[in-house]
């Protein structure tokens, strides 16, 4: 069969998929010529208008051995190589932005011509003697492009391409200065409509690379990723007056391989920074294309991981002044996650993306938990130690979620319906049960009245009083009512009895708290005293047999005018950051009887409720963080602990 036994459509889709850019063209174009031994190439683009994609044109030309016999040989056969860093499928790329590609080689005399396209059949060349050659070299012509549009003007400007070229090829520049030889690489770009704000015009670029590569080396153990195998980092740090520039890559098969390490906003200012990681361990792992590492998660993770350590201790010696820029990094870290402390990387910090930083302490924080966790039912002191520091950070971590709450509610204003105030606190229609506490922890803030109210067995939020009965107790009861309290916080003794022994009646304590927005007149404020008393005559006839304390409490505005309105209703004012006033009621359930139930009612402002929330959060808040940062001596135990729980439990 005169043609390659492949279907080259398909294979070059399969092998070079939509992601792939036009630069490849021109990398695939300077291997190849580099292979052929060549030291000048010529890389000259023309288009009519960047507009125009139909007419752009390449040509490239070298001054290599040419296709002799045996180089045309292996360009007609896919996949067929000799080295073990060549893929044999480089050249699919040409056909994959162009329609075809006209080359010209000439070699022992000889002169080669042949098209490459998608019909190619390896016998349809002319080959005619050149006696009079006094050079060697090829020349491909790239015409018919293939796509809608050009994607990017750095495809084409000779400044961009000679950057990415640079970069690309680093490491065979770099070999080849260290050979005592040079590579010369022209780039002219040719256009009828420039575009000057894109940096778009006819311009004429050089690169040579004796005078773009000069690299310091480091040899460093890899014992993780192979017991025999070392890691060759090549590197450039440099002061420069240009903008920062910063390249990291893995040196494979001849080609450089962008790997991150490093957050470019992290790189250091005032400096062109270059690290290239050299290791026979990635030999032939890299995709058809060579556009990608073919390693496993946890292998590039491994070398990622080697990469960068080895790296900031290059950058940490040659630039100091990064030292005290990371400690304060660290001190930043630190103090807003505290419960991370000890999980960051001090010697990345600063170098990776601050994202980064904290994403990756919060993963080893996970997995420190799931050990923990996971531990069988006898541990060692080892592991204790390792449980209550865990179970520290753990709660540190929700105390810093309740700092979050807490600035929430901050943002309230008059602006905020009632609903905003409610939903942060319960959201409305939201019934929390003892079972699921945990799951309800992030979503419950019943904290922000009073710690205490955490203990509870239910909590109702915006439901009708006929649907708080049932968690009273009250099996069987009808209560025909459909007025709702904001919040209704129910607690129950749960006694235990023996078996064999008389079934102790369940008594419960009750919370109810109303809500009003801020701003409202004095006349809608006062409603909320008028509404916890309509609640108290509702539950206060199943006191003391079912109900035995109820504590109610109302959150409004409080201004001066209703401060003096709460005093000439004889109420106590307490401590508080903010306004907290307290009276004792009574309830008459019985005129004839003349049974009196007392109970006591609050009104606080909403600055009080937010004030006292923020005051008890920022001492437990304070006590955790200083403990994490005191080199993480963790406390033995940590209580959050203010008054008596409502059901008197020791």
């Amino acid at each position: 069969m005169d043609g390659m036994e492949v279907n080259l459509s398909r294979a070059i889709d399969f092998f070079y998929p939509s992601s792939s850019s036009l630069e490849l063209v021109y990398f695939e174009a300077i291997a190849n010529a580099i292979d052929a031994g060549a030291n000048n190439i010529q890389i000259s683009i023309a288009v009519d208008s960047y507009s125009k994609p139909e007419s752009l044109t390449i040509v490239i030309s070298d001054n290599g051995v040419g296709f002799t016999n045996d180089r045309y040989r292996k360009f007609t056969k896919l996949l067929e190589t000799e080295e073990e860093d060549h893929k044999g499928l480089g050249r699919l790329v040409f056909l994959k932005y162009f329609k075809e590609v006209y080359i010209e080689s000439i070699f022992e005399k000889q002169i080669r011509k042949f098209t490459f396209k998608k019909n190619f059949e390896k016998n349809n060349f002319t080959l005619s003697p050149a006696p009079d050659a006094t050079y060697t070299g090829s020349r491909l012509a790239f015409s018919g492009y293939l796509k809608k549009k050009l994607y990017s003007y750095d495809f084409l400007k000779p400044v961009s391409i000679r950057q990415s070229i640079l970069y690309h090829f680093y490491p065979h520049l770099f070999s080849i200065v260290k050979a005592g030889k040079d590579l010369k690489i022209d780039l002219t770009l040719s256009t009828k409509e420039p575009n000057p704000e894109q940096g778009f015009y006819n311009d004429c670029q050089i690169l040579i690379a004796s005078q773009s590569v000069d690299l310091e080396s480091r040899k460093f153990p890899a014992e993780s990723l192979d017991l025999f195998d070392t890691i060759d980092i090549f590197y450039k740090i440099k002061q420069t007056n240009k903008e920062s520039s910063l390249v990291t890559a893995i040196c494979v098969d001849g080609r450089t391989i962008p790997i991150d390490i490093m957050s470019k906003e992290s790189t250091p200012k005032g400096y062109e920074i270059v690290f290239l990681l050299y290791s026979s361990f990635f030999t032939g792992k890299t995709n058809p294309s060579r556009e990608a590492l073919t390693l496993d998660e946890q292998e590039l993770k491994t070398v990622k991981n080697l990469f960068r350590k080895h790296a900031t201790i290059i950058l940490n010696e040659k630039i100091p002044s990064i030292q005290e820029e990371n400690k304060h990094i660290t001190e930043s870290l630190n103090n807003n996650y505290p419960h991370l402390a000890g999980y960051f990387d001090e010697q990345s910090i600063g170098i990776i993306d601050r994202n980064k930083a904290i994403e990756t302490a919060q993963r080893k924080f996970f997995q420190a938990q799931k050990e923990v966790l996971d531990a069988p039912n006898t541990i060692s002191t080892e592991q204790y130690e390792k449980a209550l520091n865990v179970s520290s950070r753990t709660l540190m971590e929700y105390i810093l979620y309740r700092n979050v709450i807490i600035k929430n509610l901050k943002q309230i204003d008059k602006k905020n319906p009632e609903a905003d105030i409610h939903d942060i606190i319960v959201p409305r229609k939201k019934v929390c049960g003892k079972a699921g506490f945990i799951n309800d922890l992030y979503t419950n803030n019943a904290w922000l009245l009073d710690d205490k109210y955490m203990s509870y067995s239910t909590i109702l939020s915006d439901l009708e009083m006929n649907k708080l009965m049932p968690y009273l107790a009250l099996d069987g009861e009808n209560v025909d009512d459909e007025k709702r309290p904001d919040i209704a916080i129910v607690f129950s003794n749960d006694f235990h009895n023996p078996v064999g022994q008389v079934e102790v009646q369940t008594k419960t304590d009750v919370v109810i708290v109303e809500l009003k927005k801020l701003g409202l007149p004095l006349a809608k404020r006062e409603e909320v005293v008028s509404q916890l008393k309509q609640r108290a005559r509702k539950l206060a006839k199943y006191y003391p047999d079912k109900i035995q304390r109820i504590w109610f409490y109302g959150i409004v505005d409080i201004d001066a005018e209703f401060r003096i309105a709460l005093k000439e209703e004889n109420y106590t004012e307490l401590f508080s950051a903010g306004s907290l006033f307290y009276k004792e009621h009574t309830v008459i359930l019985d005129e004839d009887k003349n049974i009196r139930i007392p109970f006591g009612l609050y009104v606080l402002s909403f600055d009080a409720f937010l004030k006292d929330a923020e005051s008890r959060n920022s001492t437990f808040l304070n006590v955790l963080k200083q403990g994490f940062l005191k080199g993480c001596n963790i406390p033995k135990a940590c209580l959050l602990y203010t008054s008596p729980s409502p059901r008197d439990c020791s």
